[in-house]
Protein backbone atom coordinates (compact mmCIF):
# COMPACT_ATOMS: atom_id res chain seq x y z
CA UNK A 1 0.00 0.00 0.00
CA UNK A 2 1.38 3.41 -1.01
CA UNK A 3 0.75 6.80 0.53
CA UNK A 4 0.05 9.25 -2.30
CA UNK A 5 1.61 12.65 -2.78
CA UNK A 6 -0.77 14.48 -5.12
CA UNK A 7 -0.58 17.50 -7.41
CA UNK A 8 -2.95 20.45 -7.04
CA UNK A 9 -3.90 22.10 -10.34
CA UNK A 10 -4.18 25.94 -10.25
CA UNK A 11 -6.97 26.51 -12.81
CA UNK A 12 -8.37 30.04 -12.79
CA UNK A 13 -11.85 28.96 -11.66
CA UNK A 14 -10.51 27.26 -8.53
CA UNK A 15 -11.22 28.34 -4.97
CA UNK A 16 -8.32 29.97 -3.15
CA UNK A 17 -9.38 28.54 0.23
CA UNK A 18 -11.37 25.29 -0.01
CA UNK A 19 -8.56 22.78 -0.62
CA UNK A 20 -6.17 24.45 1.87
CA UNK A 21 -8.96 24.39 4.46
CA UNK A 22 -9.54 20.67 3.84
CA UNK A 23 -5.82 19.89 4.06
CA UNK A 24 -5.21 22.16 7.04
CA UNK A 25 -2.64 24.24 5.14
CA UNK A 26 -2.25 27.97 4.60
CA UNK A 27 -3.80 29.41 1.41
CA UNK A 28 -1.26 30.70 -1.08
CA UNK A 29 -3.57 33.35 -2.51
CA UNK A 30 -3.61 31.48 -5.83
CA UNK A 31 -6.55 29.36 -7.03
CA UNK A 32 -6.34 25.68 -6.10
CA UNK A 33 -8.87 23.97 -8.33
CA UNK A 34 -8.25 20.22 -8.39
CA UNK A 35 -6.12 17.71 -6.53
CA UNK A 36 -5.47 14.66 -8.72
CA UNK A 37 -5.16 11.13 -7.35
CA UNK A 38 -4.25 8.46 -9.84
CA UNK A 39 -2.02 7.64 -12.80
CA UNK A 40 -3.02 10.30 -15.30
CA UNK A 41 0.17 11.13 -17.25
CA UNK A 42 -0.50 14.86 -16.88
CA UNK A 43 0.00 14.79 -13.10
CA UNK A 44 0.43 11.28 -11.68
CA UNK A 45 0.43 10.75 -7.94
CA UNK A 46 3.85 10.14 -6.41
CA UNK A 47 4.79 7.29 -4.09
CA UNK A 48 7.97 6.07 -2.41
CA UNK A 49 8.31 3.67 -5.36
CA UNK A 50 8.08 6.39 -8.03
CA UNK A 51 5.07 7.90 -9.75
CA UNK A 52 1.95 5.77 -9.81
CA UNK A 53 2.39 5.48 -13.59
CA UNK A 54 5.87 3.99 -13.05
CA UNK A 55 4.63 1.69 -10.30
CA UNK A 56 1.84 0.29 -12.50
CA UNK A 57 4.00 0.07 -15.62
CA UNK A 58 6.56 -2.03 -13.71
CA UNK A 59 4.02 -4.81 -13.01
CA UNK A 60 0.46 -4.09 -14.19
CA UNK A 61 -1.02 -7.45 -13.20
CA UNK A 62 0.33 -7.23 -9.67
CA UNK A 63 -0.84 -3.66 -9.10
CA UNK A 64 -4.15 -3.75 -10.99
CA UNK A 65 -5.03 -7.45 -10.89
CA UNK A 66 -5.49 -9.78 -13.88
CA UNK A 67 -9.21 -9.02 -14.28
CA UNK A 68 -8.65 -5.25 -14.46
CA UNK A 69 -5.83 -5.61 -17.00
CA UNK A 70 -7.91 -7.99 -19.11
CA UNK A 71 -10.85 -5.57 -19.16
CA UNK A 72 -9.17 -2.16 -19.38
CA UNK A 73 -5.57 -2.80 -20.34
CA UNK A 74 -2.42 -2.16 -18.25
CA UNK A 75 -3.52 1.22 -16.86
CA UNK A 76 -5.60 2.55 -14.01
CA UNK A 77 -8.93 3.30 -15.72
CA UNK A 78 -10.08 6.11 -13.43
CA UNK A 79 -8.88 9.43 -12.03
CA UNK A 80 -9.99 10.57 -8.58
CA UNK A 81 -10.01 14.27 -7.69
CA UNK A 82 -10.89 16.75 -5.03
CA UNK A 83 -12.52 19.58 -6.97
CA UNK A 84 -12.89 23.09 -5.51
CA UNK A 85 -14.90 25.44 -7.72
CA UNK A 86 -14.66 29.08 -6.72
CA UNK A 87 -16.43 30.11 -9.93
CA UNK A 88 -18.14 28.46 -12.90
CA UNK A 89 -16.30 25.92 -15.04
CA UNK A 90 -16.91 25.84 -18.78
CA UNK A 91 -20.23 24.57 -20.06
CA UNK A 92 -19.26 21.21 -21.54
CA UNK A 93 -20.18 17.77 -22.78
CA UNK A 94 -18.31 14.48 -23.18
CA UNK A 95 -18.50 11.93 -26.02
CA UNK A 96 -19.46 8.30 -25.66
CA UNK A 97 -16.86 5.63 -26.34
CA UNK A 98 -17.73 5.16 -30.02
CA UNK A 99 -17.78 8.91 -30.66
CA UNK A 100 -14.44 9.34 -28.92
CA UNK A 101 -12.82 6.60 -30.99
CA UNK A 102 -14.23 8.03 -34.22
CA UNK A 103 -13.28 11.61 -33.35
CA UNK A 104 -9.76 10.69 -32.25
CA UNK A 105 -9.13 8.58 -35.36
CA UNK A 106 -10.42 11.36 -37.62
CA UNK A 107 -8.20 14.04 -36.05
CA UNK A 108 -5.22 11.68 -36.18
CA UNK A 109 -5.86 11.07 -39.90
CA UNK A 110 -6.04 14.82 -40.50
CA UNK A 111 -2.73 15.33 -38.70
CA UNK A 112 -4.03 17.75 -36.07
CA UNK A 113 -1.41 17.97 -33.30
CA UNK A 114 -2.74 16.55 -30.04
CA UNK A 115 -1.85 19.79 -28.25
CA UNK A 116 -3.45 22.06 -30.88
CA UNK A 117 -5.96 24.48 -29.29
CA UNK A 118 -8.64 23.51 -31.83
CA UNK A 119 -8.23 19.77 -31.28
CA UNK A 120 -11.33 18.13 -29.72
CA UNK A 121 -10.14 14.59 -28.97
CA UNK A 122 -6.99 14.10 -26.91
CA UNK A 123 -7.52 10.33 -26.67
CA UNK A 124 -9.87 7.56 -27.80
CA UNK A 125 -11.70 7.12 -24.51
CA UNK A 126 -15.02 8.31 -23.11
CA UNK A 127 -15.23 10.47 -19.98
CA UNK A 128 -18.21 9.66 -17.77
CA UNK A 129 -17.86 11.29 -14.37
CA UNK A 130 -19.40 11.52 -10.92
CA UNK A 131 -19.23 14.47 -8.52
CA UNK A 132 -20.05 13.95 -4.82
CA UNK A 133 -20.52 17.07 -2.71
CA UNK A 134 -18.44 17.66 0.41
CA UNK A 135 -20.06 21.09 0.90
CA UNK A 136 -23.14 22.62 -0.69
CA UNK A 137 -22.35 22.32 -4.38
CA UNK A 138 -24.02 24.15 -7.27
CA UNK A 139 -24.07 22.92 -10.84
CA UNK A 140 -25.94 22.73 -14.11
CA UNK A 141 -26.92 19.32 -15.46
CA UNK A 142 -29.03 18.33 -18.46
CA UNK A 143 -31.67 20.24 -20.38
CA UNK A 144 -34.75 21.73 -18.78
CA UNK A 145 -38.08 20.98 -20.42
CA UNK A 146 -38.22 23.44 -23.35
CA UNK A 147 -41.36 25.15 -22.06
CA UNK A 148 -39.67 25.71 -18.67
CA UNK A 149 -36.60 27.17 -20.39
CA UNK A 150 -38.88 29.38 -22.53
CA UNK A 151 -40.61 30.73 -19.43
CA UNK A 152 -37.26 31.48 -17.75
CA UNK A 153 -36.03 33.41 -20.78
CA UNK A 154 -39.36 35.14 -21.44
CA UNK A 155 -39.59 36.54 -17.92
CA UNK A 156 -36.35 38.46 -18.49
CA UNK A 157 -38.32 40.75 -20.78
CA UNK A 158 -35.58 41.09 -23.42
CA UNK A 159 -36.70 41.53 -27.03
CA UNK A 160 -33.65 39.80 -28.54
CA UNK A 161 -34.51 36.61 -26.61
CA UNK A 162 -38.05 36.41 -28.03
CA UNK A 163 -37.00 34.32 -31.08
CA UNK A 164 -35.46 31.72 -28.75
CA UNK A 165 -38.63 31.69 -26.64
CA UNK A 166 -40.71 31.06 -29.77
CA UNK A 167 -38.42 28.27 -30.94
CA UNK A 168 -38.66 26.53 -27.56
CA UNK A 169 -42.43 26.22 -28.04
CA UNK A 170 -41.91 24.17 -31.20
CA UNK A 171 -42.15 20.38 -31.45
CA UNK A 172 -40.55 17.90 -31.17
CA UNK A 173 -38.66 18.94 -28.04
CA UNK A 174 -35.27 17.61 -29.13
CA UNK A 175 -35.42 19.60 -32.38
CA UNK A 176 -36.43 22.74 -30.46
CA UNK A 177 -33.49 22.43 -28.07
CA UNK A 178 -31.07 21.74 -30.93
CA UNK A 179 -32.27 24.75 -32.91
CA UNK A 180 -32.06 27.13 -29.96
CA UNK A 181 -28.59 26.03 -28.84
CA UNK A 182 -27.37 26.29 -32.44
CA UNK A 183 -28.83 29.80 -32.75
CA UNK A 184 -27.22 30.93 -29.49
CA UNK A 185 -23.76 29.63 -30.38
CA UNK A 186 -23.81 30.96 -33.96
CA UNK A 187 -25.33 34.40 -33.24
CA UNK A 188 -23.47 37.57 -34.17
CA UNK A 189 -20.92 38.05 -31.35
CA UNK A 190 -21.61 41.76 -30.85
CA UNK A 191 -25.38 41.30 -30.78
CA UNK A 192 -25.06 38.33 -28.43
CA UNK A 193 -22.77 40.30 -26.13
CA UNK A 194 -25.42 43.02 -25.82
CA UNK A 195 -28.10 40.41 -25.15
CA UNK A 196 -25.99 38.80 -22.43
CA UNK A 197 -25.37 42.20 -20.85
CA UNK A 198 -29.12 42.88 -20.72
CA UNK A 199 -29.80 39.38 -19.41
CA UNK A 200 -27.17 39.77 -16.69
CA UNK A 201 -28.78 42.99 -15.47
CA UNK A 202 -32.23 41.38 -15.48
CA UNK A 203 -30.99 38.28 -13.61
CA UNK A 204 -29.36 40.48 -10.97
CA UNK A 205 -32.58 42.47 -10.56
CA UNK A 206 -34.85 39.42 -10.36
CA UNK A 207 -32.65 37.26 -8.09
CA UNK A 208 -34.06 33.96 -6.83
CA UNK A 209 -33.94 31.35 -9.59
CA UNK A 210 -31.99 33.85 -11.71
CA UNK A 211 -29.19 34.41 -9.18
CA UNK A 212 -26.94 31.58 -10.49
CA UNK A 213 -27.05 33.07 -14.01
CA UNK A 214 -26.24 36.54 -12.72
CA UNK A 215 -23.13 35.06 -11.10
CA UNK A 216 -22.21 33.19 -14.29
CA UNK A 217 -22.53 36.42 -16.28
CA UNK A 218 -20.33 38.20 -13.74
CA UNK A 219 -17.55 35.69 -14.42
CA UNK A 220 -18.12 35.49 -18.21
CA UNK A 221 -19.47 38.87 -19.41
CA UNK A 222 -20.82 38.76 -22.94
CA UNK A 223 -20.34 34.99 -23.32
CA UNK A 224 -23.15 33.20 -25.22
CA UNK A 225 -22.78 30.38 -22.72
CA UNK A 226 -24.67 32.55 -20.22
CA UNK A 227 -27.83 32.19 -22.33
CA UNK A 228 -27.08 28.54 -23.13
CA UNK A 229 -26.77 27.87 -19.39
CA UNK A 230 -30.38 28.97 -18.91
CA UNK A 231 -31.48 25.99 -21.00
CA UNK A 232 -30.09 23.65 -18.31
CA UNK A 233 -31.30 22.47 -14.93
CA UNK A 234 -29.75 24.22 -11.95
CA UNK A 235 -29.09 21.83 -9.06
CA UNK A 236 -27.76 22.36 -5.55
CA UNK A 237 -26.26 19.27 -3.93
CA UNK A 238 -26.10 18.84 -0.19
CA UNK A 239 -23.04 17.13 1.34
CA UNK A 240 -23.10 13.43 0.46
CA UNK A 241 -25.29 13.88 -2.61
CA UNK A 242 -23.88 13.28 -6.08
CA UNK A 243 -24.45 13.76 -9.81
CA UNK A 244 -23.53 11.28 -12.52
CA UNK A 245 -22.64 12.92 -15.87
CA UNK A 246 -22.95 10.48 -18.74
CA UNK A 247 -22.08 10.98 -22.41
CA UNK A 248 -23.85 13.78 -24.25
CA UNK A 249 -25.23 15.50 -21.14
CA UNK A 250 -24.33 19.23 -21.06
CA UNK A 251 -23.18 20.36 -17.63
CA UNK A 252 -21.09 22.82 -15.66
CA UNK A 253 -19.95 23.01 -12.05
CA UNK A 254 -20.54 26.43 -10.50
CA UNK A 255 -19.39 26.50 -6.89
CA UNK A 256 -18.43 24.18 -4.06
CA UNK A 257 -16.10 21.41 -2.89
CA UNK A 258 -16.52 17.81 -3.94
CA UNK A 259 -14.94 14.44 -4.67
CA UNK A 260 -14.94 13.75 -8.42
CA UNK A 261 -14.16 10.51 -10.20
CA UNK A 262 -14.01 9.95 -13.95
CA UNK A 263 -12.80 7.62 -16.63
CA UNK A 264 -9.21 8.44 -17.55
CA UNK A 265 -9.76 10.78 -20.50
CA UNK A 266 -9.29 14.43 -21.49
CA UNK A 267 -12.08 14.59 -24.07
CA UNK A 268 -14.18 17.73 -23.53
CA UNK A 269 -16.31 19.64 -26.03
CA UNK A 270 -17.20 23.10 -24.79
CA UNK A 271 -20.50 24.95 -25.23
CA UNK A 272 -19.45 28.28 -23.71
CA UNK A 273 -18.22 30.01 -20.54
CA UNK A 274 -14.69 29.70 -21.83
CA UNK A 275 -12.09 31.48 -23.95
CA UNK A 276 -11.18 28.07 -25.42
CA UNK A 277 -12.21 26.61 -28.75
CA UNK A 278 -15.92 25.86 -29.30
CA UNK A 279 -16.48 23.51 -32.26
CA UNK A 280 -20.20 24.01 -32.87
CA UNK A 281 -20.74 21.30 -35.55
CA UNK A 282 -18.93 18.64 -33.51
CA UNK A 283 -20.67 19.77 -30.34
CA UNK A 284 -24.07 19.36 -32.01
CA UNK A 285 -23.07 15.82 -33.02
CA UNK A 286 -22.27 14.89 -29.43
CA UNK A 287 -24.98 16.62 -27.36
CA UNK A 288 -28.07 14.57 -26.52
CA UNK A 289 -30.96 16.97 -26.99
CA UNK A 290 -33.52 15.63 -24.58
CA UNK A 291 -34.85 17.18 -21.38
CA UNK A 292 -34.02 15.28 -18.22
CA UNK A 293 -34.08 15.49 -14.47
CA UNK A 294 -30.58 16.06 -13.00
CA UNK A 295 -30.90 12.73 -11.18
CA UNK A 296 -29.40 13.51 -7.77
CA UNK A 297 -27.76 10.36 -6.37
CA UNK A 298 -27.76 9.36 -2.73
CA UNK A 299 -25.60 6.44 -1.63
CA UNK A 300 -27.08 3.00 -1.08
CA UNK A 301 -25.90 1.49 2.23
CA UNK A 302 -24.95 -2.18 2.52
CA UNK A 303 -24.94 -4.25 5.75
CA UNK A 304 -21.16 -3.88 6.08
CA UNK A 305 -21.44 -0.07 6.22
CA UNK A 306 -20.33 0.69 2.67
CA UNK A 307 -22.39 3.42 0.97
CA UNK A 308 -22.25 2.99 -2.81
CA UNK A 309 -22.97 5.56 -5.52
CA UNK A 310 -24.51 3.45 -8.29
CA UNK A 311 -23.44 4.27 -11.85
CA UNK A 312 -23.93 2.41 -15.15
CA UNK A 313 -20.26 2.15 -16.13
CA UNK A 314 -17.36 -0.09 -15.04
CA UNK A 315 -14.31 2.22 -15.24
CA UNK A 316 -14.98 3.46 -11.73
CA UNK A 317 -16.92 2.57 -8.60
CA UNK A 318 -17.15 5.18 -5.82
CA UNK A 319 -18.32 4.44 -2.31
CA UNK A 320 -18.09 6.00 1.13
CA UNK A 321 -17.44 4.67 4.62
CA UNK A 322 -18.48 6.80 7.58
CA UNK A 323 -16.50 5.24 10.41
CA UNK A 324 -17.86 5.70 13.95
CA UNK A 325 -15.57 6.23 16.90
CA UNK A 326 -14.92 2.93 18.64
CA UNK A 327 -16.32 0.89 15.75
CA UNK A 328 -14.78 -2.37 14.61
CA UNK A 329 -12.26 -2.40 11.77
CA UNK A 330 -13.69 -2.95 8.29
CA UNK A 331 -11.99 -5.22 5.78
CA UNK A 332 -11.82 -3.48 2.39
CA UNK A 333 -9.63 -6.06 0.65
CA UNK A 334 -10.63 -6.30 -3.01
CA UNK A 335 -9.34 -8.04 -6.14
CA UNK A 336 -9.18 -4.70 -7.97
CA UNK A 337 -6.97 -1.62 -7.40
CA UNK A 338 -8.22 0.99 -4.95
CA UNK A 339 -7.56 4.56 -3.89
CA UNK A 340 -8.73 5.41 -0.38
CA UNK A 341 -9.27 9.09 0.43
CA UNK A 342 -10.04 10.58 3.83
CA UNK A 343 -12.29 13.67 3.77
CA UNK A 344 -13.13 14.11 7.46
CA UNK A 345 -11.82 13.05 10.86
CA UNK A 346 -8.99 10.56 11.16
CA UNK A 347 -8.82 7.13 9.55
CA UNK A 348 -6.33 4.30 9.86
CA UNK A 349 -5.89 2.41 6.55
CA UNK A 350 -3.49 -0.50 7.00
CA UNK A 351 -0.31 1.07 8.39
CA UNK A 352 -1.21 4.60 7.28
CA UNK A 353 -2.94 7.30 9.30
CA UNK A 354 -5.05 9.49 7.04
CA UNK A 355 -6.36 12.96 7.77
CA UNK A 356 -8.59 15.04 5.43
CA UNK A 357 -7.22 15.21 1.90
CA UNK A 358 -4.73 12.34 2.40
CA UNK A 359 -4.93 9.18 0.33
CA UNK A 360 -3.36 5.78 -0.36
CA UNK A 361 -3.16 3.43 -3.34
CA UNK A 362 -4.00 -0.19 -2.54
CA UNK A 363 -2.83 -2.78 -5.11
CA UNK A 364 -5.31 -5.43 -6.22
CA UNK A 365 -5.77 -8.16 -3.66
CA UNK A 366 -3.70 -6.47 -0.95
CA UNK A 367 -5.13 -6.90 2.54
CA UNK A 368 -6.46 -3.65 3.95
CA UNK A 369 -8.48 -2.89 7.06
CA UNK A 370 -9.76 0.56 7.98
CA UNK A 371 -10.82 2.00 11.32
CA UNK A 372 -11.05 5.32 13.10
CA UNK A 373 -13.52 8.17 13.40
CA UNK A 374 -14.00 9.83 10.03
CA UNK A 375 -15.13 9.61 6.42
CA UNK A 376 -13.31 7.55 3.80
CA UNK A 377 -14.05 7.48 0.07
CA UNK A 378 -13.15 4.34 -1.80
CA UNK A 379 -12.45 4.41 -5.55
CA UNK A 380 -12.06 1.21 -7.53
CA UNK A 381 -13.30 -0.48 -10.73
CA UNK A 382 -15.81 -3.14 -11.73
CA UNK A 383 -13.84 -5.95 -13.33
Amino acid sequence: MDRLDNTVRPYAWGSTTAIPQLLGTEPTGEPQAEMWMGAHPGAPSRTDRGTLVEVIDADPERELGPATVAKFGPRLPFLLKILAAGGPLSLQVHPDLEQAREGYADEERRGIPVDAPHRNYKDANHKPELICALTEFDGLCGFRAPLAAAALLDDLGIDSLKPYVDLLHAHPEDAALREVLTAILTADPEEMSRTVEEAAAACTRLGGAYAPYADIAHHYPGDPGVIAAMLLNHVRLQPGEALYLGAGVPHAYLNGLGVEIMANSDNVLRCGLTPKHVDVPELLRIVRFRPSDPGVLRPEASPDGEELYETPIDEFRLSRHVLPEGGTARDLTRATPQILLCTAGSVRAGEHDLTPGRSVFVPAGEKVEVSGNGTLFRATVVA
